[in-house]
């Protein structure tokens, strides 16, 4: 009896510890704590997943992005560290370009096993970490990555949340060449042969320092224009105009017969003289007498044409103000089919990626054409300010109808 006693004991005893042995309750924390690594590396996973995404240009469809509210942003900054648009404006880019991806905040206790996810899995990941204070502590580095305030008021950052922030350049506008219409030519040395408007032409290697003759560069608009102060003094009867970029006078009176009741007149677009019908000899049936205008275009610094009948290029057509006794240059679209005033072929230049536009030389040039009084019209250097009428290629952008008015203005999207 005292045996079947000591027997029950010795099991009661076994089956006590087996309930109570440290190995059991090492198994739940273990799997305990597995769950909570395998819930953070998740989030983690998740983050990293939607910010290559946006990185690519595509978008990381899945549960967990709603489900710990990740959101991916372009944000560009000035110098100044301002929040400004990811756009080039005038051939200058923003200073700083960051792709920004943020999670919702986690829990505090949680901060050093996600740190230890981070350096594990995401070691080579950059600026990937907890955002804590103004500052980024990534896992596995010695250093924290301060975030500009403008980042942190756009994205409304919050202490514990997990932030992936990586820094890009935008990339430059795609330039696109034509094939040549025209026979080559041959540069003399320091030029090179470029293919614009139409035609072949030699530049200078670098423009902005070499333009050669009588010209300087403009900065606005970023072209070699007339130098004003090499103009010469001509004599009496004459005229100071550019050949072949170098000043030279020119008389206006040359041995050349015209036609009765016709006279001579320098073409200052082809620099050839033409007979025209005398003025002098038409009956004048307009209001005013004497017909005046400024300058019909450009900046300080430019060439200014004198404003006569000749200043007008073959694009465009002279219109007088009857109270006023001005006259001004505005585009004539009817001259799209001339083949000075657009070299190319008009059919081709239509669709939803091609449009013609007016190469406007200033804003006080368009203030003068009715026709887009309520149009801003673009002076910068992907549009040509040549006073013609020129074929705007957009390629996969597309024409915008809403800013654009060919044949008047022609902007990309």
């Amino acid at each position: 009896m005292n045996i079947f006693v000591m027997i029950l004991i010795a099991i009661f005893m076994a089956g006590a510890y087996m309930l109570g042995a440290p190995s059991q309750r090492m198994t739940e924390q273990e799997t305990q704590y597995a769950i909570e690594r395998a819930d953070l590396r998740s989030i983690a996973e998740c983050a990293a997943a939607a910010h290559n995404a946006t990185i690519h240009d595509t978008k990381f469809e899945d549960i967990c992005v709603a489900q710990n509210k990740i959101e991916s942003k372009f944000i560009c900054l000035n110098t100044n560290l301002t929040v400004t648009k990811c756009e080039i404006i005038r051939n200058k880019k923003p200073a700083y370009s960051f792709i920004v991806t943020a999670t919702a905040p986690i829990d505090p206790e949680n901060y050093n096993n996600m740190m230890e996810i981070l350096e594990q899995h995401f070691a080579d990941a950059g600026t990937f970490g907890i955002f804590q204070n103004k500052l980024i502590v990534a896992g596995g580095t010695a250093t924290k990555r301060a975030v500009p305030a403008g980042i942190i008021s756009d994205m409304e950052l919050q202490d514990g949340q997990l932030v992936y922030m990586t820094q890009y350049e935008i990339p430059d506008a795609e330039t696109k060449f034509a094939a040549a219409t025209a026979a080559n030519v041959n540069c003399p040395a320091g030029t090179v042969k470029v293919y614009r408007f139409g035609r072949w032409q030699c530049i200078g290697y670098n423009t902005k320092t070499d333009c050669g003759g009588d010209m300087i560069w403009d900065s606005d608009l970023l072209e070699c224009v007339a130098d004003e102060s090499r103009r010469p003094l001509c004599a009496s009867q004459q005229t100071a105009v550019l050949v072949d970029s170098v000043w030279e006078c020119i008389n206006p009176f040359p041995e050349k017969n015209c036609p009765p009741d016709m006279v001579a007149r320098l073409n200052y677009n082809t620099l050839e003289w033409e007979c025209v019908t005398d003025p002098t000899q038409s009956e004048d049936v307009k209001k005013c007498g004497h017909i005046t205008g400024g300058a019909i275009y450009g900046k300080p610094g430019a060439t200014l044409r004198v404003p006569q009948t000749s200043s007008c290029t073959d694009c465009e057509q002279m219109v007088t103000d009857p109270d006023t006794c001005e006259s001004v240059c505005i585009p004539d679209p009817t001259r799209i089919g001339d083949g000075k005033c657009y070299p190319g072929t008009t059919t081709e230049c239509s669709g939803t990626s091609r449009g013609f536009y007016f190469g406007f030389p200033s804003k006080q040039y368009a203030e003068n054409v009715p026709a887009i009084s309520n149009k801003s019209v673009p002076i910068d250097a992907a549009h040509s300010q040549n006073r013609k009428f020129n074929c705007m290629d957009c390629g996969d952008r597309t024409i915008d109808t809403e800013k654009s008015l060919p044949p008047y203005i022609a902007i990309c999207k």
